[in-house]
């Protein structure tokens, strides 16, 4: 749930206007490459963690080894009727994390309980892939997770039974690529990681092998 945060509010206008310009620049930059422009985390997939994985699960096949498939970003807008510069604000952060233009989900109908009209922003998500999910796994892991104040790390129950996890961010303040002078409200957002495990053990595996910092458990670091 967004709430409401006294800063100067960011104009439509501005949220807009770099929206396209500079979102990819800012976020896919952040993050460390190899020398063949490959994403610093791939190569480390490719090369270390795919290996240790087959050792460990006795894989016959180093292509049937389990590999994150797509990363979801989403957040929600329930107040979106009230508060109109909300959607552009929030399209316009996704952008700046991300790299990539957000897809605005909207209400189908309207709920007078709810105060809810048809066609009104309710939620805006991302979809990443192949370079730029590598390039934002590797800043989450590495940069936006130790910004989490009192940080213990992530649950490790948050699995669906099928390989997937979701995890939730109560502000997005921790991603160094919003300014917290031009932020509109502070909300959180939801990020899945899709993964064609199959089964839960097999994408904790993999998470834990690419450093992701469950709770109670020492990261592993990249080599």
């Amino acid at each position: 749930m967004a709430t409401t945060k006294e800063k100067a509010p960011r104009t439509g206008a501005k949220a807009k206007a770099g929206k396209e310009k500079g979102a990819a620049g800012a976020a896919t930059d952040a993050a460390p490459k190899a020398a063949d422009g490959t994403p610093r985390l791939q190569t480390y997939y490719l090369t270390v963690v795919r290996p240790r994985l087959v050792q460990q699960f006795g894989i016959a096949n180093p292509m049937q080894v389990p590999r994150i498939t797509k990363v979801v970003l989403n957040v929600g807008m329930g107040e979106a009727s009230k508060t109109p510069k909300l959607p552009d604000a929030v399209v316009w952060e996704l952008g700046q994390i991300t790299g990539q233009k957000p897809v605005i989900t909207r209400a189908k109908k309207s709920i007078a309980n709810f105060g809810l009209r048809a066609g009104v922003p309710v939620g805006a998500s991302v979809t990443l892939r192949g370079a730029r999910m590598y390039e934002f796994l590797d800043r989450f892991i590495s940069v936006a997770v130790p910004r989490v104040r009192d940080f213990r790390g992530l649950a490790d129950k948050s699995f669906d039974g099928r390989g997937n996890y979701t995890t939730g961010i109560k502000e997005q303040l921790i991603f160094p690529e919003i300014d917290y002078d031009k932020v509109e409200k502070i909300h959180g957002m939801d990020i899945t990681v899709v993964t064609d495990a199959g089964r839960d053990d097999l994408a904790m595996a993999l998470l834990r092998e690419l450093g992701w910092p469950f709770r109670g458990e020492t990261p592993v670091l990249m080599a």
